[in-house]
C-alpha cells in the first residue's frame, strides 16, 4: 500500500472519529477530507471543487428536494397528520392492533407526502404514542410501530433518499418512483400483518379501541370524516406520483404541484393562518438547509479520497469477497446495515456508495435495482 492509500484510511478514520467526539456530520466530512487532502497533493487537489460544489447548487433535480419537505412539514403543521391518525384509527376501533394500524397507514401517506424520515417519527410519535399507551398498547410495540411507520419515508415515493440516488446513479427519478412503490408497500404490508397476527396470538399488547369510544362516533360521522380527512391528502399523493410516473410531469414540476396542493388543502380545511406559515417555512428552511450543507461538504471529502486512492482500496477489498456479483451486493448491503447505525442517509448516499458504484458499474448490474436494495 502506498502512503497516499494509508491517508484515505486515516481519513475515513477521522471522519469517524470527529462524528464520535459530537462534531456535526457536515464539519467532519469537510475537516477530514480538506486535512487529509492537503496532506497527500497539498491544495491543488481542490481546483475541482467549485465546480463541484457549483454542479450540487444548480442541480435542477435537487429542487425538488424544499418542495417535497415543504410539502410534507404543511400536512404537518397544519395538523392533517394529527386527524389522520385519529380518524384511520377509529375506522380500524373494532380491530385488535387497529390503533398500530392506522400509525402504519399514516406512516405510509406522510412518507409519501415528505419522504422526511426524522419529521415522520416525531410528528407520529407526538401526536400517537400516548394515545396508543392510554389506550393499553405494550409500550415496546407502541414505539416499535411509531419508528417502523416513520421509515417507510425513505422507500415511499416521492422519497428524498430516492430523489438523491437517481442523482447519484444516473437514473431517472420516475424509474426509481415506480420501481419503489412495489417494494415499499410490501413492507408497509408485512408491518400491518405482524400487528394483525399479534393482535390475534397476544390481543392484550394491541387492544381494540373501547366500545364506549366507538360508539361515540356515529358510523355516518365517521365516513363524512374518512371522505373529508382521508381521501384530499390520498388524491394529493396520487396526484404527485401519478404525474412523475406517468411521465406527464418532471419530478421538480411535480414538486412544485404538490407544495401547491399542500398549502390549498390547509387553506379550504381552515387550518392555514401566519403562525402555521411562519413555521412551515422556517423548518423548510433549516430541513433543506441541512440537506444542501451536507451535499456540499461531502465534495471535498469525495474528491480527497478518490485523489489518495480510496477506490483502489475499495476494488480490492471487494475482491477478497467470495460469490461473486451475489457477494458483492451483499457485503456492500451489510456494509451500508452497519453505516445506518452511525449515519444518516444522506452521508450513506454521497459517501459510501459512490466508493462501491464502480465495482456494479463494471459488473453490468441494474441501476435501478441496486437504487431501490440500498433505500430498503
Amino acid at each position: 500500500m502506498t502512503g497516499n492509500e494509508w491517508l484515505a484510511i486515516g481519513m475515513v478514520g477521522g471522519f469517524f472519529g470527529f462524528l464520535v467526539l459530537g462534531v456535526p456530520v457536515a464539519i467532519s466530512l469537510a475537516i477530514s477530507g480538506f486535512a487529509f487532502g492537503i496532506l497527500g497533493f497539498g491544495t491543488g487537489l481542490f481546483n475541482l471543487l467549485p465546480a463541484r460544489i457549483y454542479g450540487v447548487v444548480t442541480n435542477y433535480t435537487l429542487l425538488a428536494l424544499p418542495l417535497f419537505i415543504f410539502m410534507g412539514v404543511m400536512l404537518e403543521k397544519s395538523k392533517l397528520a394529527e386527524e389522520l391518525i385519529d380518524v384511520i384509527g377509529h375506522a380500524m376501533g373494532r380491530l385488535r392492533g387497529g390503533m398500530g394500524l392506522a400509525i402504519v397507514i399514516v406512516g405510509v401517506l406522510m412518507g409519501a407526502s415528505s419522504g422526511v424520515v426524522g419529521a415522520t417519527v416525531v410528528t407520529v410519535g407526538l401526536l400517537s404514542l400516548q394515545p396508543l399507551i392510554n389506550r393499553g398498547y405494550n409500550k415496546g410495540v407502541a414505539c416499535g410501530v411509531i419508528c417502523a411507520s416513520g421509515t417507510l419515508g425513505q422507500i415511499i415515493p416521492p422519497s428524498l433518499v430516492l430523489i438523491l440516488l437517481a442523482d447519484i446513479l444516473g437514473e431517472s427519478v420516475g424509474t426509481l418512483f415506480a420501481a419503489a412503490m412495489v417494494p415499499g408497500l410490501i413492507l408497509a404490508g408485512m408491518l400491518a400483518l405482524y400487528l394483525v397476527i399479534l393482535g390475534i396470538f397476544k390481543p392484550d399488547m394491541v387492544p381494540a379501541i373501547p366500545q364506549d369510544e366507538r360508539d361515540a362516533l356515529a358510523t355516518r360521522d365517521l365516513m363524512l370524516k374518512i371522505a373529508k380527512v382521508v381521501l384530499p391528502p390520498l388524491a394529493l399523493v396520487f396526484a404527485v406520483l401519478g404525474s412523475i410516473v406517468g411521465g406527464i410531469a418532471a419530478p421538480t414540476e411535480a414538486a412544485s404541484m404538490g407544495a401547491l396542493g399542500a398549502l390549498l388543502l390547509a387553506l379550504f380545511t381552515g387550518r392555514l393562518d401566519f403562525g402555521v406559515m411562519r413555521d412551515v417555512l422556517r423548518d423548510t428552511l433549516i430541513t433543506s438547509a441541512m440537506v444542501f450543507f451536507i451535499l456540499i461538504c461531502a465534495q471535498p471529502f469525495g474528491l480527497a479520497f478518490r485523489g489518495l486512492g480510496g477506490e483502489g482500496l475499495v476494488h480490492a477489498m471487494f475482491e477478497w469477497v467470495p460469490g461473486g456479483d451475489m457477494g458483492n451486493l451483499l457485503f456492500m448491503m451489510a456494509v451500508i446495515f452497519v453505516l445506518g447505525f452511525f449515519l444518516e442517509w444522506i452521508e450513506i448516499s454521497y459517501i459510501a456508495l459512490p466508493m462501491f458504484l464502480p465495482v456494479f458499474i463494471n459488473s453490468g448490474i441494474d441501476m435501478a435495482w441496486l437504487a431501490i436494495l440500498v433505500a430498503m
